[in-house]
């Protein structure tokens, strides 16, 4: 009896079971910790307590902003930048943050932002997405969303299919109007929609890398380091997203996830 292909061959199994484990097992604040010698719990009581309540009320207004500046950057990707040039430039504008402190996130983060929404197009390019789709740029965009769970997520509710059906559902009813106007109207009934979907998960990374370069003896250096080791995040979990959208696309979105969901724990 001949051998049974399977539905999903061997390579692409062990992709999904990579994406899973990126996608299912965030691992930004252990980098953080990592990366600056203190882990985070440690970090955020090492601020000034007048800084974490600045904090605490800044952060999602400053992820919001950052989201909406991001945008117009997508238009602006062009082929060929790599990974490599995008943390690079990230990088030494996490100096510019880590000198300044809280004050100079609030400044660095758009650009931040800005580059990593590239870097995470120049991904979905290399994976078969055509940016002239807005679908395409929406699901950049979602990146973010993704790339904010924290383990103690409810795995029920924000696993990783999760987190993509909640925010097709916030779009569901504005889908006519983002095929209108794509992402560019920041200010669309729909765009605002999936910004503020977007910011309330890119909101908590963000306050992990604030209190990683907001700490008493963190400067420009480990502002760089931080910065870093926040876009290696993203880039990750953008590639392990494109690559799940890629293999949708040859093997059917029911079976991904169903592969998906049987390797992921």
């Amino acid at each position: 009896m001949p051998d049974i292909v399977p539905i999903v061959d061997a390579r692409d199994q062990e992709l999904i079971y990579q994406a899973a484990q990126h996608l299912e097992h965030p691992s930004l604040a252990a980098r953080l910790s990592n990366a600056i010698g203190t882990p985070m719990e440690v970090a955020f009581e090492l601020m000034p307590r007048s800084w974490q309540t600045r904090l605490n009320r800044v952060v999602r207004a400053a992820a919001h902003k950052s989201l909406q500046a991001a945008i117009a950057g997508i238009y602006r990707s062009k082929e060929g930048s790599g990974d490599a040039h995008h943390k690079a430039l990230v990088g030494l504008s996490g100096a510019v943050g880590g000198f300044f402190g809280l004050p100079g996130l609030l400044v660095e983060l758009p650009i931040t932002t800005t580059l990593m929404l590239r870097s995470i197009a120049d991904i979905a390019r290399s994976e078969g997405e055509d940016l002239s789709h807005a679908e395409t740029r929406r699901e950049c965009l979602s990146v973010f969303a993704l790339g904010g769970r924290t383990e103690h997520d409810d795995a029920a509710e924000t696993g990783y299919y999760g987190v993509r059906a909640a925010l097709a559902l916030t779009l569901s009813n504005a889908a006519s109007s983002i095929h209108r106007h794509g992402l560019q109207g920041a200010g669309t009934p729909a765009a605002a929609k999936l910004i503020s979907a977007v910011a309330s998960r890119f909101g908590f990374p963000v306050s992990q890398k604030a209190a990683a370069q907001s700490i008493p003896y963190v400067g420009a250096a480990a502002g760089a380091l931080v910065n870093t080791v926040f876009v290696h995040h993203f880039q990750t979990v953008g590639r392990s997203h494109f690559v799940l959208r890629r293999l949708e696309r040859k093997y059917g979105v029911g079976i991904v996830e169903a592969e998906y969901e049987r390797v992921r724990t």
